[in-house]
């Protein structure tokens, strides 16, 4: 694959800087995107030197505290625009995230690729990061959602609602995969050399362990917080 030298990396500052300037003129914060910027390229050039330290010792005990780390901050993440931030709800969110993308991420290491080792590093990881984020921001949507939903109408009519609206992102991925969008993955394979029809392959798995793993972990969400205002 083509290396991109540390500098042509400075080309995607102009259109950050132009949604920095929108987002504070239209919503008022100043420094949110510069902070998220940052933030996002300190943790990648962290998690580079983790990966590659992992990569080379295969330390099991490391794995697992990279993936707690990741359901840890995902959770903290999910409930950040919600508006009950206690201790239960942080857990609840913790738990959904945790039972439901961990099952999906089992079921692909241990079924779908038939690996002779499933817990090597170099598909944990990649798998483990994509299913714990897509499963953050679905609960992020639906807890949110839930609890305005809430403020009008009875648990079973906001929890339809919350459910449906957060399950939109995933859904118009599956309608607009092929024709409209090359996924990430996809399109990383494609480039780095890989036959696009092997590519498909795992994009069809990604796709069904993305949408899998959201919507499980909504439902869990979604059960434990009707259960609770019983």
């Amino acid at each position: 694959m083509q290396n991109i030298p540390l500098l042509n990396l400075l080309y995607m500052l102009p259109p950050l800087f132009i949604v920095a300037f929108y987002y504070y003129a239209w919503v008022g914060k100043k420094t949110e995107i510069a902070l998220a910027t940052l933030r996002m390229s300190v943790q990648l050039i962290l998690i580079g030197y983790v990966l590659t330290s992992l990569f080379s010792t295969n330390s099991l005990w490391l794995l697992a505290l990279l993936v707690a780390v990741m359901m840890t901050a995902a959770s903290l993440i999910a409930r950040r625009n919600i508006r009950h931030k206690d201790l239960q709800t942080y857990f609840a969110i913790l738990g959904a995230i945790a039972l439901g993308g961990s099952f999906n991420l089992a079921l692909v290491l241990w079924g779908v690729l038939d690996l002779e080792n499933p817990l090597e590093p170099r598909f944990v990881i990649p798998l483990a990061g994509m299913i714990y984020a897509n499963a953050m921001n679905a609960i992020s949507l639906c807890a949110e959602r839930y609890e305005k939903e809430r403020e009008h109408h009875e648990k079973e009519k906001a929890r339809a609602i919350a459910f449906k609206a957060s399950m939109i992102p995933q859904i118009n991925s599956f309608l607009a995969v092929g024709f409209v969008s090359l996924p990430g993955m996809m399109t990383g394979q494609i480039l780095s050399g890989v036959d696009p029809l092997i590519a498909v392959r795992y994009q069809i798995v990604v796709m069904a362990m993305i949408l899998s793993s959201g919507a499980m972990s909504n439902i869990l969400y979604l059960t434990y917080i009707a259960h609770k205002e019983s």
